[in-house]
């Protein structure tokens, strides 16, 4: 047996109404009965791709709520943001879920399919992040690297296949978007880029404190935003998730917050490779109406 053996040997993925869950990690039972909680006008989720802007929306979420005082959050120093605003589909988050003090906040990279149709309802809210494509799978072959509950890539190339045909955690990334983007209308829905807050996190933190009903000062919001950059990020444990146990994440094999930049994409990808994407990316998302941002340089 080697290495990648024993990491991924109890953590497979598990093909489940048409979406990768990871054995052990999830349970898929357990995420079917999401669907059926309880929704509060007051609940939160962020929905996410994986990589695509998860663990900043921790951060920003928790930076409104303590209005951008960083040692408000002190209490929690010994917990991550994901434990502090978890992911509802990870085994045991659910029942949590139903028990935990208004308002509840919550993060998920399931499909539409799986989450309470009250939201549908405009019953809650919904932060939707979406992030392009190519960026998403550079900085998702690097974390499965890293990651010891997914499977480490035999190659670039190889990873590059799996990820057009969906056969990654998280499945299809066109599927996941456009059904999300489809009931966007029949929701409490925020659409929000992770291009648009790394062109402009201040804006972005506005919008995201005005969705939330949040009334913070001027100063309040600078804070928030202080503590929501990149590099401030990569110097918080909670928010870089040095603390995740390396059975979990070996740390020693990179960092999770790798560059957090627009258009790494061409430090990876062969011509050929984009090309490629690019015709997959057309086919599938011909009718999606919405413009993405490739690179830095759309911003200058």
């Amino acid at each position: 047996m080697d290495s990648n053996d024993a990491k991924t040997l109890d953590h497979k993925l598990v093909a489940h109404k048409g979406f990768y869950l990871i054995n052990e990690i999830h349970d898929p039972d357990d995420v079917d009965q999401i669907c059926n909680l309880e929704i509060r006008d007051s609940d939160t989720f962020v929905v996410t791709y994986p990589k695509s802007g998860t663990i900043w929306m921790q951060q920003i979420l928790l930076m409104l709520k303590a209005k951008g005082d960083v040692t408000a959050i002190s209490e929690l120093s010994n917990l991550s943001n994901a434990e502090v605003i978890p992911w509802i589909e990870l085994r045991g988050n659910r029942e949590a879920f139903i028990s935990a003090p208004t308002p509840r906040q919550r993060v998920t990279h399931l499909q539409y399919q799986f989450l309470p149709p009250a939201l549908s309802q405009k019953i809650g809210k919904v932060i939707y992040v979406a992030r392009n494509p190519k960026d998403v799978l550079v900085s998702y072959f690097h974390f499965h690297k890293i990651a010891n509950m997914l499977e480490t890539p035999k190659s670039f190339e190889d990873f590059f296949e799996k990820f057009l045909r969906g056969e990654v955690f998280g499945s299809s990334w066109f599927e996941h978007i456009k059904t999300w983007y489809s009931h966007k209308d029949e929701m409490n829905m925020l659409f929000i880029t992770y291009e648009e807050m790394i062109k402009d996190l201040k804006s972005a933190v506005e919008k995201i404190s005005l969705f939330l009903g949040q009334k913070l000062t001027d100063e309040q919001l600078a804070n928030v935003v202080k503590h929501s950059t990149f590099n401030n990020m990569k110097r918080i444990p909670q928010a870089s998730y040095e603390q995740v146990p390396e059975d979990l994440l070996s740390h020693h094999l990179g960092t999770f917050m790798r560059k957090g930049t627009i258009g790494d994409w061409k430090n990876h990808l062969t011509v050929a490779q984009s090309e490629r994407f690019d015709e997959v990316f057309l086919r599938e998302m011909k009718d999606f109406p919405f413009l993405f941002s490739w690179d830095i340089e759309d911003f200058k």
